[in-house]
């Protein structure tokens, strides 16, 4: 198995979370830990940058699914990025296009939030 890491940044007034690796049940939780840690800290403005992620099972899904009314009912959203086409692939599969802005890169997430404040 591959490991699992997220790297957090800043980008004007968003925060970044850099997905590298693969995405299951075992490493759910630190998606989900970075999350909260975000909520909790008031900052609802969020991309996620899926670049090196090379692999997302169902419970890496479940988790945006767990925050995405949490963080849209306090203004906020999550927005991804960069997804490789195996990737996103199993995000479509499941409809996620529908729920969520899946986007090329950050710059264009960047200018969604912009239009949307």
């Amino acid at each position: 198995m591959k490991n699992f890491s997220i790297n957090h940044r800043q980008v004007e007034s968003f925060d970044v979370l850099e997905l590298s690796g693969e995405l299951d049940a075992h490493t759910a939780s630190h998606l989900e830990d970075s999350l909260r840690e975000l909520i909790d800290r008031n900052k609802y403005h969020i991309i996620v940058n899926c670049s090196d992620l090379d692999y997302i099972a169902s419970a890496g899904l479940g988790v945006f699914m767990a925050y995405i009314e949490d963080v849209r009912s306090l203004g906020g959203d999550i927005k991804l990025t960069n997804m490789n086409s195996k990737v996103f692939n199993v995000f479509d599969l499941l409809g996620f296009p529908t729920l969520y802005d899946i986007l090329d890169d950050e710059e264009e997430a960047i200018e969604k939030f912009e239009t949307e404040q």
